[in-house]
């Protein structure tokens, strides 16, 4: 068997103290194969080695969890009346770089994987996506393979998109990000663990059979982007929707048997990943015989078949004697179900070819939180903060034609209807889905069986982050809670997938942590502890790191659609008001990154215990019924909310300025802690009353002003005629399209 060096570990992304750390556990020098298996599990993107320090300072327990952070594959949450949701999202980044559609379509069959792999069944699909420059043909490349990698699976597997985020920022080009999210339920007490125990139980592996596509995937999502990583495609993987439907019914109907002991899907490192963690989690072993592993092609070698990530595979250890009946059901749906080894007390995993060991390891060593290295990595503030602190408003006049500055900003690529990407996403397929005709801030899902509903976002603003981490983070966290709230839900956890640079950059590393500790504190604000998610490093090229982009996804529970809240004006006459306080502030705003072209600007103003004020706010007008409608201030500013809503609504509007403040500011600022919301006249003394109610002399209480009324067709601000609103909507409807 070939021996090693610590050159060869280096070849596989070791380290040469991770490479003597190896030869001490093992108690001797690591074989070929076995120092494989440590390169990808001691990977970034298997290991953490790099964040988990800091990840463990997020808060992790809160009175609605059933599973910690890092328990199980993904979150699980009790939403009441004996269900339970089980929520994660995860990064496909650097395979959709060099292959978007397989790169995104395997990114959404493995996170579906993660959430039935707990015994449930995924209801929706949410997505967050970065890109290059729109104008771009490189980006206009990745943008149609991503979406029709994510609309080709979704569609097929069956599970309905139904929210998301896409964004165009330069500094994407290289490096696009893919985050998918899915979103399960289950009945309280039928969660399946990804654990194995009891020596001389079976272990099968089940779905499709194993080649040589994703070898190495883990390894290749811990390295910066080049011109070379062209040489890396076998690191992709390939997707199979329609086997993967088959897997999801095959497994939820063994889960019913109560045969099982564990099930762990085959994501990053395949066999070595699942036998390691199941094995490590149930203080066991296994003896797996890699030669009995259904393969594509022949005379794989060993450790081939244990770094595959070929998709829509699963390990399960299932009780001695219930084979017969794991294996008909399996028939039925006339996928593998091989058995491959067996459990053992010892918690040694061996790997055995043809009657020869090729591996021998300690399950525990292998794994996160086990022997895996865990690193304090060096920061520093970056230099560019130079730069933004020099920012001055008073550097820019105030404008002097607002429609014409609107026109543009309705028709920025971060701003526009992104219709022509989420038309050729299934929305509507199981028929969970409550949000495609009555948009809302959040995306409302049904839980069948009961008068709940989830509410589901993602959210990120990674120019705000790359601004200031420690408040870009909070508003990360902030702007999803938000938009929960104003869909009439109760924020209740989120996951979150974090997207930045090389880890070895002091600069990027303060970005990290920073933007980690921002996070933390928001969630405590909230009460949404962290379930799970995933680290994404080395989103870096030779032109440097992506904006740290450290995205959430956030559920929220309503108790029943009746709390349910539009963003749409409802009627001709109803009032229209802005909630919150406005500042004279247009940092990192849209008009002023893209129509000023400034680059470097602090971020916009937020303050946790003011967005607090206004969340509880909002909270109590939607539950006694005193609005309409209601749509947060966001990208674009006050003035985009106020023309989705009457888009949505289909309907115009006549609102007035604050002279207190700058035009561009009020307008096209984008101050957190602001929601626009209309009232019927019928409720005008009651909703006052209410917020006045909550108006104190602190720098943070709420604020509200009446700033006009919905009325006829036309978008009329001071007086000023903007012309009818299905003209805005066409504008904003087609821009996107009309890059492409």
């Amino acid at each position: 068997m070939q021996t090693t060096t610590v050159e060869t570990a280096e070849q596989l992304g070791l380290t040469s103290d991770e490479f003597e750390r190896i030869k001490t556990i093992l108690g001797r020098t690591p074989n070929f194969t076995e120092l494989s298996m440590y390169s990808v599990m001691w990977s970034e993107h298997c290991s953490y080695k790099n964040s988990i320090v800091w990840l463990k300072s997020l808060p992790r327990e809160g009175g609605r969890l059933l599973v910690k952070a890092g328990e199980e594959n993904a979150g699980l949450v009790d939403i009441g009346d004996g269900w339970a949701c089980v929520f994660k999202i995860e990064s496909h980044n650097h395979p959709s770089a060099l292959e978007p559609f397989q790169g995104a379509a395997t990114g959404v069959g493995g996170i579906h994987r993660d959430i039935f792999t707990m015994g449930a069944r995924p209801i929706a699909a949410l997505n967050s996506l970065r890109f290059g420059n729109i104008k771009d043909k490189k980006t206009q490349h990745l943008l149609k393979g991503v979406v029709d990698g994510i609309g080709h699976y979704g569609n097929c597997f069956g599970v309905p998109t139904v929210g998301g985020e896409v964004y165009f920022e330069d500094c994407y080009s290289t490096n696009p990000l893919v985050n998918a999210m899915s979103v399960g339920v289950l009945k309280v007490g039928t969660m399946v663990s990804a654990t194995s125990y009891g020596a001389g139980n079976p272990v099968f592996i089940v779905g499709s059979a194993t080649g040589k596509d994703g070898i190495g995937g883990a390894s290749f999502a811990s390295a910066d982007i080049t011109e070379e990583s062209a040489k890396d495609l076998p690191a992709v993987q390939v997707g199979d929707p329609f086997q993967e439907k088959k897997l999801l019914e095959a497994c939820l109907e063994v889960v019913k048997t109560n045969a099982l002991v564990g099930m762990q899907d085959m994501g990053a490192a395949g066999i070595t990943c699942s036998t390691a963690e199941m094995s490590a989690k149930g203080e066991h072993g296994m003896i797996i015989h890699l030669d009995k592993v259904p393969t594509r092609q022949a005379n794989m070698k060993g450790w081939e078949m244990l770094l595959s990530e070929s998709q829509e595979r699963m390990l399960i250890v299932i009780h001695k004697g219930r084979e017969k009946e794991v294996l008909d059901i399996f028939d039925k749906w006339d996928l593998h179900c091989v058995q491959i080894g067996e459990v053992t007390k010892e918690p040694v995993l061996r790997f055995y070819m043809n009657g020869e060991l090729e591996a021998e390891v300690p399950a525990e060593s292998l794994v996160l939180g086990g022997g895996a290295p865990q690193y304090h990595r060096a920061y520093v503030e970056p230099k560019y903060f130079e730069k933004i602190k020099t920012y001055d408003i008073q550097e820019f006049p105030d404008i002097t034609n607002a429609k014409a500055v609107a026109e543009k900003i309705a028709q920025l690529p971060n701003i526009a209807s992104k219709r022509w990407v989420y038309t050729q996403y299934d929305s509507m397929v199981g028929t969970a889905n409550a949000s495609t005709n009555a948009p809302s801030d959040a995306a409302i899902v049904l839980v069948k069986g009961t008068r709940k509903a989830l509410a589901v976002t993602t959210d990120c603003n990674s120019r705000y982050v790359h601004a200031d981490p420690h408040a870009g983070g909070q508003i990360a966290v902030a702007e999803a809670a938000r938009n929960i709230v104003c869909s009439g839900g109760e924020p209740v956890a989120i996951t979150n997938c974090l997207n930045f640079g090389n880890p070895y950059d002091p600069e990027v590393y303060y970005q990290f942590v920073h933007a980690i500790k921002g996070m933390g504190e928001a969630c405590r604000k909230f009460n949404t502890p962290v379930t799970g998610g995933n680290v994404s490093f080395y989103n870096q090229s030779p032109d440097g790191p992506v904006y740290p982009t450290p995205t959430i996804g956030m559920l929220g529970v309503l108790d029943s659609m009746d709390q349910r809240m539009t963003l749409g004006f409802k009627q001709t006459g109803d009032l229209i008001y802005l909630v919150g306080r406005s500042y004279n502030d247009i940092s990192s705003s849209e008009y002023l990154h893209k129509l000023l072209g400034v680059e470097y600007s602090p971020a916009p103003h937020f303050h946790l215990e003011e967005e607090q004020q206004l969340q509880q706010a909002i909270t109590k007008l939607i539950k006694a019924g005193l609005i309409q409608s209601a749509h947060d201030v966001s990208e674009g500013g006050l003035f985009t909310t106020l023309l989705e809503s009457a888009m949505a609504g289909k309907t115009g509007f006549e609102v007035s300025t604050n002279k207190a403040f700058r035009k561009d500011a009020y307008l096209f600022g984008e101050a957190q802690s602001r929601v626009v919301v209309s009232v019927s006249p019928a409720d005008k003394e009651k909703f006052e009353a209410l917020l006045h109610g909550l108006v104190d002399a602190s720098d943070h209480s709420v604020r509200y002003e009446k700033i006009g009324v919905v009325k006829g067709e036309h978008v009329v601000v001071d007086g000023e005629d903007w012309g009818v609103v299905e003209e805005w909507k066409v504008k904003y409807d087609t821009s996107l399209e009309n890059h492409l």
